[in-house]
C-alpha cells in the first residue's frame, strides 16, 4: 500500500511539474509573436544561471534570445522544447541546467540522461545546431554536492568530445580559486547565483569559442 501511494505520489508531482513554469513559457511565446526573432541565432536556455545572465549588456553587438527560466532543471528544458527553442531555429543552443537538478537529489546519470534526450530532441528537428553546455557550477551554497555535479559534468564533456555538433564550454573550472574552492568574490550575497564578475568570466569564456568558431 505505501508503495502505491509512493507510486502515485510521484507519477502526481511528474504530471504537474510542467505547468509551474506555464506562465514562463507563455511569456517567451509572446514576446515571440510580438516581435519575431530571426532564425539562424543564438539562444541561451536553462535555469536561473541564465535567466539573470545579462546578455544584452554582456553581448552587445550579438542578436541573443534567454529564454532561461529560473528554478528549472534539465527536464523542463526537454520537455519545453517544442515552444521556446526548436521555432526559432537557433544555430547554437547554450544549455546551463543540472544544478537544481542535482540539488533536489537527482543522480548524475540521471542528469545525463536527460541531456541525452535534450540532445536527441533538438537534432531530431534541427540536425545541424550546435549544442553547447555550460558545466554545473561550483557554487558557496552547493559545495557540498560539487562532487556529483562534477561527475555529470565530466560525462557529459567526455560525450561531446564525440560529436561535432556538441561541445562543452569550461566555464567551471576558471571559478575555482588557488585552494581548489569557489572564489566568493564571483557570487551574490546567497552563495549561489553569480555577480558581475562572476558572469564576466563565464561572458569571457564564450567569446572565446565564438571567434575560434566563427
Amino acid at each position: 500500500m505505501r508503495v502505491l501511494t509512493i507510486l502515485a505520489l510521484t507519477i502526481s508531482c511528474l504530471l504537474s511539474a510542467p505547468e509551474k513554469w506555464e506562465k514562463d513559457i507563455a511569456k517567451f511565446e509572446a514576446a515571440a509573436r510580438a516581435k519575431p526573432w530571426p532564425k539562424g541565432g543564438l539562444l541561451f536556455v536553462g535555469s536561473s544561471s541564465i535567466r539573470m545572465w545579462d546578455l544584452k549588456k554582456f553581448f552587445p553587438d550579438r542578436v541573443i534570445l534567454n529564454h532561461g527560466f529560473g528554478g528549472s532543471e534539465l527536464e523542463d528544458s526537454l520537455h519545453f522544447a517544442d515552444r521556446i527553442i526548436i521555432p526559432h531555429a537557433p544555430r547554437i543552443v547554450f544549455l546551463y541546467a543540472g544544478d537544481n537538478d542535482i540539488n533536489k537529489g537527482k543522480t548524475a546519470e540521471r542528469v545525463v540522461e536527460d541531456y541525452r534526450d535534450f540532445v536527441k530532441k533538438l537534432h531530431r528537428s534541427l540536425p545541424k545546431t550546435r549544442i553547447v553546455f555550460l558545466p554545473i557550477k561550483p557554487s558557496l551554497s552547493r559545495w557540498e554536492k560539487w562532487p556529483e555535479m562534477e561527475k555529470a559534468n565530466l560525462t557529459i564533456q567526455a560525450i561531446s568530445a564525440n560529436d561535432p555538433l556538441l561541445d562543452y564550454l569550461d566555464t567551471s573550472t576558471p571559478m575555482l580559486g588557488a585552494d581548489g574552492k569557489p572564489m566568493p568574490d564571483l557570487f551574490k550575497k546567497d552563495g549561489l547565483h553569480l555577480n558581475d564578475k562572476g558572469y564576466q568570466i563565464w561572458t569571457m569564456v564564450v567569446k572565446k569559442w565564438l571567434k575560434a568558431i566563427e
